[in-house]
């Protein structure tokens, strides 16, 4: 084979996986798994992390976006639904856009820029795709509630929610176990997927 078959059938093969990862962020739309505070934990960054991995800042961005457009969608009640955000979305569609789709565009930068820094290390490719894993999940909790906060603390809604708490003390009371299982999640899922991709040459 040509290296410029090669290149076509690489690109076919990466546009294929963004395919398929914009499919399964619309199938993890609906399995959301609700928590008392209002919030849910998500798996959705794991394609992020996916795409960040094997296709750098692009994919990363591309996938980061998706998963934002969804969220911001669910806010209407379409790929799934966002109690939450659903509550907020009329103050101000624009914040709210901001909060669920640029934040998580971010993400998908930082998990690029992760997995590049660690693929110059010497530690084990499972270690590699795990850190970028748990970076892309500890940054989307990072940046939602500290948007959610800071665009929406103001509101009757979250002032209900917060109960007097300061931002970081809600932060951590409502955050805890979601943040705590989809981190360990992404860790140790990512970390496996990104070894798969080495064998399919995808990185």
């Amino acid at each position: 084979m040509t290296i410029k078959a090669q290149t076509r059938q690489s690109k076919v093969a990466k546009m294929t996986l963004l395919a398929l990862l914009i499919a399964i962020l619309v199938v993890l739309g609906y399995v959301n798994i609700p928590m008392p505070a209002g919030l849910s934990i998500t798996f959705n960054m794991i394609p992020v992390a996916i795409a960040a991995i094997a296709m750098g800042f692009g994919g990363g961005a591309v996938i980061g976006g998706a998963f934002g457009l969804i969220s911001f969608l669910q806010c209407f009640g379409i790929f799934g639904a966002s109690a939450l955000g659903a509550a907020l979305v009329g103050y101000s569609p624009v914040l709210m856009f901001i909060q669920r789709f640029v934040s998580r565009v971010l993400v998908g930068l930082i998990a690029a820029w992760v997995f590049r820094l660690m693929d110059k290390t010497a530690a084990p490719l499972y270690v590699k795709g795990a850190v970028t894993g748990f970076c892309a999940a500890f940054f989307n909790t990072l940046f939602f509630m500290s948007l959610l906060v800071i665009l929406f603390g103001a509101t009757p809604e979250m002032m209900d929610r917060m109960a007097g708490r300061g931002a970081l003390a809600y932060i951590i009371a409502s955050t805890g176990v979601n943040a705590l299982v989809e981190m360990i999640v992404a860790t140790l899922i990512t970390g496996a997927v990104t070894v798969s991709l080495r064998k399919a040459r995808l990185i």
